[in-house]
């Protein structure tokens, strides 16, 4: 029984992690061709333009982030060694303080975009 649920896990977490990998590359494709379109468009306000661009891939890279964490635990939640929960001590710190700072600087555009200085404080994305 705990085999089955072991080779279950491990297929929903490859698919978990297939869906991740999904989200970045439809995200990285969408950001290029908004990218391109800016480029040669040559925008009246290019510094928004490419900002905006910017913060749409930060916010997709952030869900990728998430579901890959998600993956790694479903990975180190059936009968983990203190080897496995190591290491996802470490993934899951070092991935949640990169959404830590992508968020902050999504929260600093969206403070700006208000008009509000500093870019503190919560953000409502």
């Amino acid at each position: 029984m705990e085999g089955t649920v072991k080779v279950w896990t491990a297929l929903v977490a490859t698919g978990v992690e297939a869906a991740a990998a999904l989200i970045i590359t439809l995200a990285v494709l969408i950001a290029t061709w908004r990218a391109l379109k800016a480029f040669l468009s040559r925008s009246a306000v290019p510094d928004l333009t490419k900002e905006r661009i910017r913060l749409d891939l930060a916010r997709w890279l952030a869900v990728a982030l998430e579901f890959t964490l998600a993956a790694d635990i479903l990975r180190t939640a059936i009968a983990p060694t203190w080897d496995e929960i190591g290491k996802l001590a470490a993934i899951a710190t070092l991935r949640t303080l990169l959404n830590y700072f992508l968020q902050r600087e999504i929260d600093g555009h969206t403070a700006r975009q208000r008009g509000t200085p500093g870019g503190g404080g919560s953000s409502e994305t």
